[in-house]
């Protein structure tokens, strides 16, 4: 990455600078491939933050059909780790994951999973037992629209008025095959089976995706996921625990990553060998870089401060800049032949961009996933019937309190007085971009067209043709749309 000018003196965020476009051979935002190249199993730059508002099970699946990394966050007992990663691992890499439902579900239990919102639906079955779901325990599938009109103690089963169709796997291909498929039968979505059991659903738009991503897999064709630990406690154990069940990159997290307790917990398990990605962080300079590789760490998480969710800053008057934060990191990991997660501060597509630009290998990203179907948590509805989530900041009340609440109350209040960060935050669905996967079409689109833009058809080119400008605060307004009403 260049800049236009001279090398600014002082330390900038996202909306400090902008992408100059430059004389490109790239015709097709399709010319362009997002692969990180960071030694993880993913194909997209987009990690999913290790906060428990954000990435469980089912937000991680998603997240690696598309080629994305969730991180399983240290906060969830380890049982509950193994049981997660093992859960990631059994679903379709080809196929969404179904949304299974009772004939006896109401249509209130239904919309506290999923708005009613096109290209989704509920699988009503019957279930005998823990056995994989047979063809002939199926009721059928309710288009997620048909919630919207049915009344809330309403039963899904009732509502069901055909069986859906259903697709043998061997029968059906990605990409162009699969949408004729479904296109040809009329339906927003149809069963996949094998056997005659249900291993996924597909809908017309699932179906187009497969012709835009690569899912991020392990060697056995599994759906990737990564998993955090943090400094204390039983590190090696919980690591290797981790590693047993399947977690195809570990995070060593702490908020202040530059310190002794995360050197030991992270020479620790590098000395494990555990034959996948080790990350660590967050740091913020070139020295907390150089002292984490030297500790074994392969990937460096960075930011201090810019989520949306902290108040490190204004707390502590502890944090940088991210852009400064992630080139100055960028340049010394690449020195060392290590690479860096750019960690918050993404509001728009343009900044996932810029965090490329500077040297991200991929960018972590917190509350804007928070606000998805597919983010952990019940959806939630405000007096005007909006649909949200609940999130809250990973150092906040609420989050040391589940943290830390097998200590005695004493303890436990203590630690409460030290706490820091947003504790609960509404994070409204997106009515036009309801899903994880909506959201992704559109950053993906974004950053495919920065691409083109510098001429760069891949991460690395990018990092290196990638030419950056400053600009004013109403320089920054001035990109902005102007509202509808105007």
């Amino acid at each position: 990455m260049k800049f236009s000018g001279e090398r600014p003196t002082v330390d900038l965020t996202y909306s400090d600078v902008f992408l100059v476009p430059r004389r490109s051979a790239v015709s097709s935002r399709l010319q362009v491939d997002l692969t990180p190249h960071d030694g993880t199993p993913a194909t997209l730059p987009l990690v999913a933050a290790n906060m428990n508002s954000v990435t469980g099970p089912r937000l991680a699946a998603t997240l690696a059909r598309r080629g994305g990394l969730g991180v399983l966050p240290q906060d969830l007992p380890l049982q509950e780790l193994d049981e997660a990663i093992r859960w990631v691992k059994r679903q379709p890499a080809r196929w969404d994951s179904p949304l299974v439902l009772s004939p006896r579900a109401t249509v209130a239990e239904a919309l506290r999973l999923l708005p009613a919102t096109p290209g989704h639906g509920i699988v009503v079955a019957e279930r005998a037992g823990n056995a994989p779901l047979s063809q002939d325990e199926i009721v059928g599938i309710l288009p997620a629209t048909r919630l919207a009109t049915a009344l809330p103690d309403a039963a899904l089963g009732d509502l069901v008025r055909e069986r859906a169709h259903a697709v043998s796997a061997e029968d059906i291909e990605e990409g162009r095959a699969a949408f004729d498929v479904i296109d040809a039968v009329d339906a927003e979505m149809v069963l996949i089976l094998e056997r005659g059991h249900l291993v996924g659903t597909l809908s017309a738009r699932t179906a187009l995706r497969t012709t835009l991503y690569r899912p991020a897999v392990d060697d056995s064709g599994r759906l990737a996921v990564a998993a955090a630990i943090g400094i204390n406690g039983d590190v090696t154990g919980k690591a290797k625990a981790l590693a047993s069940a399947g977690v195809d990159a570990l995070v060593v997290d702490t908020a202040h990553g530059h310190q002794e307790g995360m050197l030991r917990a992270l020479d620790a398990v590098a000395k494990l060998d555990l034959g996948i990605p080790l990350i660590a962080g967050n740091v913020v300079t070139a020295d907390g870089v150089r002292d984490l590789v030297g500790a074994g760490a392969s990937i460096l998480k960075v930011g201090v401060g810019p989520g949306a969710m902290c108040t490190t800053r204004m707390m502590t008057a502890v944090g940088r800049p991210q852009f400064s934060a992630v080139l100055e990191t960028a340049e010394a990991a690449r020195a060392m032949g290590a690479h860096v997660w750019a960690d918050g501060g993404v509001r728009y597509p343009r900044d996932v961009a810029l965090a490329l630009a500077a040297g991200a290998a991929s960018v972590m990203v917190g509350s804007w996933f928070a606000g998805t179907i597919e983010a952990p948590g019940r959806l939630l509805h405000d007096e005007h019937g909006r649909a949200y989530k609940e999130s809250w900041g990973m150092a906040s009340t609420k989050a040391v309190h589940a943290r830390f609440e097998r200590l005695d109350p004493f303890e436990l209040a203590r630690k409460e007085l030290f706490a820091e960060g947003i504790s609960s935050s509404m994070i409204y669905l997106d009515p036009l971009r309801p899903s994880l996967e909506d959201l992704l079409d559109m950053i993906t689109s974004g950053v495919r067209s920065s691409f083109t833009y510098a001429g760069a058809e891949t991460v690395p080119e990018f990092h290196e043709r990638a030419l950056v400008g400053l600009q004013s605060s109403s320089g920054y307004e001035e990109g902005k749309a102007l509202p509808v009403s105007w």
